[in-house]
């Protein structure tokens, strides 16, 4: 899978921009504050209908301007396909082949893409909620049931909390509905921890292989699923949907004091374990460091398995971050197989000896011009 052609306009600190991409490593130079990011950030956009950087849709726009669009050429085993987002006092419109879709989940995965940013670091010693929002955004891109399913997930939570918290202030609320909240929210959560689980050790299978590799042999890294429930290896959704009952029967009248749903996939989490230990407990920076890297490489091995397509992988000034050894293990690992885009103030000296003909892009206040 490949993006050949993007362009923005009115998109952050972007005017106009029309850029053409190899399928090989694309890098975009500058200093600080040019507008690297913010051309990631398109791609990113463009595949995912959201941001890395914000949540509010309207920061998106050019200041003083009142709409902002990005369009891309994506190139995979199929053919080619125009892609276009837009943001409007509307709100946002997502375009397959210049046809309107209604569902974002019907847009997701026409574009797979991975990022790799300093800040993903934190998903070894980040908040839980870092790790749940990377099992979503990786795996929706590869299963289009698991969106639709987080996102009906979502809805139900979001009733039953409002629910709750209207029991927690005094008013009277009816039982019996509570009861059908508790159901749906149960089965839908049965279905995802499951997803999840199966995605979790698919993943390590990938990164276990990648992660020996990078520390010759001598580590063993492992992902552990911490669910609500414990979840057995051939456990059905319907018997994760059993014991979730009982988790939910036991914190019933707590629920209804805190008026919040205490337990569920919008609390789970899993830990990365190096021999046997949490990595982010008792690892090293290098060891965490390792662990990350093997995580992000093992998920393009684990997107091509899963969709036929290698994705296209976005660099955020990461090659700074990594020693020389890593640099090299991350840029053998994608040369000559993945389609990458790198934004940086300069090349390393390891990626300049790594890297074969890269096309650069300069980049200097929302402008783009090929290095000659």
């Amino acid at each position: 899978m490949e993006l050949s052609q993007l362009s923005l306009k009115n998109f952050r600190n972007y005017d106009q921009a029309e850029l053409n991409f190899q399928s090989g490593i694309n890098v975009f130079l500058g200093e600080n504050a040019q507008g690297k990011t913010n051309l990631l950030e398109s791609i990113y956009a463009l595949a995912l209908a959201r941001s890395h950087r914000t949540k509010t849709d309207k920061d998106l726009i050019q200041w003083g301007q009142s709409e902002a669009k990005i369009a891309g050429r994506v190139t995979n085993r199929f053919g080619k396909t125009p892609l276009s987002l837009s943001w409007s006092a509307k709100g946002k419109q997502a375009r397959v082949n210049h046809l309107d879709q209604s569902r974002l989940s019907t847009y997701i995965g026409q574009l797979n893409v991975i990022l790799f940013a300093p800040e993903d670091l934190d998903l070894v010693k980040g908040a839980p909620t870092v790790r749940r929002r990377f099992i979503d955004i990786e795996f929706g891109q590869m299963n289009r049931l698991y969106l639709q399913q987080s996102a009906q997930y979502k809805k139900i939570l979001k009733d039953r909390n409002a629910y709750l918290k209207a029991w927690a202030q005094g008013k009277q609320q009816d039982q019996v509905f509570l009861d059908v909240l508790t159901e749906q929210l149960i089965t839908v959560a049965s279905q995802i921890i499951l997803a999840r689980r199966q995605f979790l050790l698919k993943l390590e299978e990938q990164a276990l292989l990648i992660h020996q590799e990078v520390a010759n042999q001598r580590e063993e890294l492992r992902l552990a699923y911490q669910a609500a429930v414990p979840v057995m290896e051939g456990e059905t959704a319907e018997q994760i949907a059993a014991n979730l009952q009982e988790v939910f029967q036991k914190n019933a009248d707590r629920e209804k004091r805190q008026g919040t749903t205490l337990a569920g996939p919008h609390r789970d989490d899993f830990t990365m374990l190096v021999n046997g230990k949490d990595v982010s407990v008792f690892g090293s920076q290098g060891q965490q460091r390792t662990a990350a890297l093997a995580l992000k490489l093992g998920e393009i091995e684990l997107m091509h398995q899963e969709t036929g397509e290698y994705p296209v992988l976005l660099l955020d000034d990461v090659l700074s971050e990594l020693d020389a050894g890593r640099q090299t293990h991350l840029l053998l690992a994608i040369q000559d197989k993945v389609q990458t885009f790198i934004t940086a103030p300069s090349l390393t000296e390891v990626a300049r000896q790594l890297i074969k003909e890269p096309k650069i892009f300069l980049v200097k206040a929302g402008h783009v011009k090929v290095e000659e």
